[in-house]
């Protein structure tokens, strides 16, 4: 068989010496560093050699025992991040251990950047909250927003590895830190693990212009390397493109690494596209091997319908109707996680009735 070609064309990127630099200053340019230059100099002589010499993962080690090859040289961050992603696992194999459910909240809005209030999204996530607890399950918050107010938290994007080759993507992620770009705090190495000991999942999300809000698609972009990645970075030595096409073409497993976990959704809008992104969230996860915990639990709807921002808040407060529906989702999805344990197939949503939306 033929080596697959290797396809090359795009503009350059690299940067000559005083680009970087401008580019590095412009990070400092609150007159409190003014008195700093000695030191800036010193800091941006070192950051221009590790980008010079493209040194992305300047902390490794040898890959050693149970890898292809035990002698590659792999970033110690990486190896930090599948420790943790084995103890989730094992975390959510215990069977003596408490049954988890992880809470996505993916609006980006916060009361501490410039919208100054609350998202509706965390309330309504609170609202599920209480239920899971009441239920007795452990319950892990993800907060989205917190990639627009909190410092040091990243999502950097996906670079679409897997369109060159599904074995170039490595589980978890390795394209992530890239000290050389300055590429750092990113966040996912702590969030994969909160996916793997989950055994249900429940992302609450608004509508923002018919897509998922750009928080939640980070997220979404980046758990590609969870459905069908490559948990041995050494086997295509790091990013080496003619070895992860030719093990592709000898016939790739795509492990499913987050399968047979349960979710449920809830998307709300304010005047269009509530279902439809349902819908698509819907596809992803199943396309994962994830199970939806059924209709009850995958829940879509309009807070404040065609009515003014300024008081959706209020329009949450008398929507009881709705706050209702994600009870309701969240006690499905929590039914179908302690059915799953038991081995049953009940109706999850035995004895629930949807609320007609107004």
């Amino acid at each position: 068989m033929a080596e697959p070609l290797v396809r090359k064309g795009m503009p350059p990127v690299r940067l000559g010496r005083d680009e970087f630099e401008r580019r590095y200053r412009d990070r400092f340019r609150d007159p409190a560093f003014s008195s700093l230059g000695r030191e800036l100099d010193a800091i941006l002589a070192a950051a221009w050699d590790a980008y010079n010499h493209s040194r992305k993962a300047p902390v490794t080690r040898k890959a050693g025992s149970g890898f292809a090859d035990p002698d590659y040289d792999i970033a110690v961050d990486w190896f930090n991040a599948r420790g943790a992603i084995q103890q989730a696992q094992q975390r959510h194999d215990d069977a003596g251990l408490n049954l988890r459910i992880l809470l996505i909240n993916g609006s980006s809005r916060s009361e501490h950047t410039c919208p100054r209030e609350i998202s509706k999204s965390w309330r309504i996530l609170k609202i599920a909250e209480s239920c899971f607890r009441e239920m007795g399950f452990d319950v892990d918050l993800l907060d989205l927003s917190r990639l627009t107010s909190e410092f040091g938290k990243q999502i950097h994007p996906c670079k679409s590895c897997v369109s060159t080759s599904m074995a170039l993507c490595h589980w978890p992620c390795s394209c992530y830190p890239n000290y050389s770009l300055g590429q750092t705090d990113d966040w996912m190495n702590e969030i994969y693990p909160l996916w793997v000991a989950a055994h249900g999942i429940l992302i609450v999300t608004p509508v923002n212009w018919f897509q998922a809000p750009t928080v939640l698609k980070a997220m979404i972009d980046r758990v590609v390397c969870a459905d069908g990645g490559n948990p041995d970075p050494s086997s295509t030595h790091g990013k080496t493109i003619s070895e992860a096409k030719e093990l592709e073409l000898q016939g790739w497993p795509y492990p499913r690494h987050l399968a047979g976990r349960h979710f449920g959704l809830i998307v709300h809008g304010d005047s269009a596209g509530a279902e439809t992104l349902r819908r698509s969230l819907s596809d992803w996860l199943l396309d994962m091997r994830l199970i939806s915990a059924g209709s009850i639990a995958e829940c879509d709807g309009y807070v404040g319908y065609m009515k003014p921002y300024a008081t959706s808040h209020e329009d949450l407060d008398s929507d009881t109707a709705f706050q209702e529906r994600v009870r309701n989702a969240a006690r499905a999805l929590g039914a179908a996680v302690r059915l799953a344990r038991a081995g049953r197939l009940d109706n999850p949503a035995e004895g629930l009735s949807d609320p007609a939306p107004k």
